[in-house]
């Protein structure tokens, strides 16, 4: 399979009457990024294998039209305002009721159909290996309170990582969790499913959830289940959709404490056939690891592979499910004048 970056003119249309493109990073070892302006999302990462080969390890799409109208709207996006699950589309914020939408059954989910990943965002180029995202969400905008600027900020170094930066402002209390999307195939985008990749999570809790994906509590211990990841496995060795909590969420679809600084990976994942491991570094208290269980085959990607469940797997960096409704998680709330800051690095190299 010979893999090559999307197009740059297959990026260019109008978008709630904004210009979106296409920008390339790229470093000294061979590695380069896609991203674009919709979504702030990632559209490609191309690193060698072990033969040599380039490789892009991301799902996506060639096009910003198949973005634009994909069942997977997720892929590769910055999520916002709120990532992951929030009870009953509702929580409150000093005795005030905030009703959001519910797109996600009962849920609301990733901010709504409305949230950062249906967004044009600003965008400055200044280097070769960075690029900065700008957005401005007004007050109210998917049910949230507060103008709440954001920024993030994608730098590829030489040592082949791509450092994710989140920074945000609000002028009035609000909730915050962002995180990215990007699913992962590690084996090459659309060659295959990602259950026979090695995967490690040194987490000793991971949070159970009801049949509505809702967080029962704040973490049951891993050993003797199937959640259990400490040491390195195959994904397929873990499957049990036998298992009640797998069952609910047809895989894995659950977030991880973290439990190690930001020096160590909270999670690895890597292909014993195209040799490339992926290492996730992350500021958040929890990592939500997702195999993809909700891609139905209704989208293609870049490589003309249609998305069935389980050939993408995301490790979502971020606060945990439901915390506006849940006070013994950390704390999501962003007061006026503070500074949200958030940073998480995929580092890539050959696995040894």
């Amino acid at each position: 399979m010979t893999y090559q970056l999307p197009d740059p003119a297959q990026f260019k249309t109008k978008h709630r009457d904004k210009n979106t493109h296409l920008i390339v990073l790229q470093n000294q070892a061979g590695m380069q990024v896609a991203l674009t302006d919709y979504g702030a999302r990632i559209v490609s990462i191309i690193v060698p294998n072990q033969q040599g080969e380039p490789t892009d390890v991301v799902l996506g799409f060639d096009n910003i039209g198949d973005y634009l109208n994909a069942e997977a709207k997720f892929l590769g996006t910055t999520v916002g305002r709120y990532a992951n699950r929030i009870a009953n589309a509702r929580f409150e914020l000093d005795g005030r009721e905030y009703l959001l939408e519910k797109n996600n059954g009962s849920n609301c989910l990733h901010g709504g159909s409305d949230g950062f990943h249906d967004r044009v965002w600003d965008r400055q180029v200044s280097l070769q290996h960075k690029v900065d995202f700008y957005y401005t969400a007004n007050d109210g905008e998917g049910g949230f309170p507060g103008n709440l600027n954001v920024h993030v900020s994608y730098e590829l170094t030489d040592a082949n990582e791509l450092k994710i930066a989140y920074r945000a402002v609000t002028d009035q209390k609000t909730v915050l969790n962002l995180t990215n999307h990007a699913y992962f195939n590690l084996h090459g985008e659309g060659q295959g499913e990602i259950l026979d990749h090695y995967v490690r999570i040194p987490s000793s809790k991971y949070i159970p959830t009801n049949a509505d994906q809702i967080p029962l509590n704040t973490g049951e211990d891993v050993a003797n289940t199937p959640f259990d990841f400490r040491t390195e496995t195959l994904i397929s060795d873990q499957l049990d959709l036998s298992n009640p909590q797998q069952e609910v969420a047809k895989g894995f679809d659950h977030s991880y404490v973290v439990t190690v600084g930001d020096q160590e990976p909270l999670a690895t994942a890597r292909s014993a056939s195209s040799g490339i491991q992926l290492e996730v570094f992350s500021t958040e208290p929890s990592v939500h690891f997702y195999t993809g269980n909700h891609l139905f085959g209704e989208d293609t990607g870049k490589a003309g592979k249609a998305y069935t469940p389980y050939t993408g797997l995301c490790f979502e960096t971020q606060h945990f499910p439901n915390s506006p409704n849940m006070p013994e998680f950390p704390s999501v709330i962003l007061d006026k004048g503070q500074e949200y800051q958030s940073k998480t690095i995929y580092k890539f190299s050959l696995h040894k």
